[in-house]
């Protein structure tokens, strides 16, 4: 699943420009939170959503007078309580949207959007920095910032490095935010790739690969059986492991806490097994297929083993959220809506 930085060097390699939306603030009800972006090319078509509807239909007719003028601003719009009911939702509100036009020239400029390609692709942890437009120049390639715990991309700004230096001090809580100096910024933050681990690789697992690629994961298939855990069974994962026994996974130096894990061996004890050693890294997430009974089993041996109560309540068992599914497909939905609720909580 491509990046929006990567989508944007695809459509300019075609169109030459493309104006980015991105959702700046929002007040009472939106269909999309602080952060969203949409890419719009010239003739209209969009990659992303904003929401659909009204703002959205909004918002691309806006775009294309940053295409005439190549000039990027910031737009308010209010829903009143009458256009939110037709939108399905129950009140009305205001959103702030920032309108970045980007041509080939700008984008060749812009060297935070090349390293931000490169930390994503190593799952590294990293904040971009927008100074907001106000709509009387075009970007020149020194509106863009990236910095990580260690290192600073853009044109070298007293204001820029004063604000870089206060947010480093808690680089992990930073959160997307509009903080006004001089001039006002907008900070975005980019933590690491929510990785999947998927330990098993049988009909669930493929299923649950499938989907979580088309979500945005970065799936990772565990199998102690080559002929399972294989690029014909598992087209769409990034990477694929066989291990010579579960008694010992790569989990120390593969899992983070930006982790997930879904375990779905072939039997109760090799998911106790991988539980053990799960429930040893700082993952996330944490999810064991099975029944209540078979849960209860496992916990009672690795409350034998030394393990706390505390740490059995980290895990997600019976695995998923409750929609009877029966089907590798359904189960596999089931499993990805967990993680959707623990990635947006």
């Amino acid at each position: 699943m491509k990046t929006m930085i990567e989508i944007i060097g695809d459509i300019l390699a075609e169109d030459k420009a493309v104006v980015v939306t991105t959702i700046l603030s929002k007040k009472g009800s939106a269909p999309r939170g602080v952060g969203t972006k949409m890419l719009i090319r010239k003739k209209g078509s969009i990659v992303g959503t904003i929401g659909g509807g009204l703002l959205e239909a909004m918002t691309i007719q806006l775009a294309a007078k940053v295409f005439k003028t190549k000039k990027s601003f910031t737009e308010k719009f209010t829903l009143s309580d009458k256009d939110a009911s037709l939108e399905g939702m129950v009140c009305g509100g205001n959103v702030e949207i920032m309108f970045e036009y980007i041509d080939v020239q700008t984008f060749k400029k812009l060297a935070p959007y090349y390293r931000a390609l490169e930390l994503r692709e190593q799952g590294e942890d990293f904040v971009m920095i927008t100074k907001i437009p106000d709509g009387k120049k075009v970007l020149n390639g020194n509106d863009k910032y990236l910095f990580t715990r260690t290192e600073f991309y853009g044109a070298v700004e007293e204001e820029v490095e004063s604000l870089v230096t206060s947010l480093r001090k808690n680089f992990n809580q930073i959160r997307f935010d509009i903080l006004q100096g001089e001039e006002k910024y907008f900070v975005e933050p980019f933590y690491g790739l929510e990785q999947l681990c998927i330990v098993g690789a049988g009909h669930i697992s493929q299923k649950v690969a499938l989907f979580a690629k088309e979500l945005g994961f970065y799936t990772v298939v565990i199998d102690d059986r080559s002929d399972f855990s294989n690029r014909e069974r598992f087209p769409s994962a990034d990477e694929l492991h066989v291990v010579s026994s579960y008694a010992k996974l790569p989990f120390e130096s593969m899992l983070h806490n930006n982790s997930y894990v879904v375990i779905v061996t072939r039997g109760h004890a090799l998911d106790k097994e991988v539980l053990a050693q799960a429930l040893k890294t700082d993952a996330k997430y944490i999810g064991m297929i099975g029944s209540k009974g078979k849960r209860n089993h496992v916990y009672s041996l690795l409350l034998e083993e030394g393990f706390v109560q505390n740490d059995l309540d980290r895990v997600s068992c019976p695995i998923g959220v409750g929609i009877n599914a029966q089907t590798p497909e359904e189960i596999a939905i089931s499993i990805l809506a967990e993680l959707i609720k623990v990635k947006r909580s």
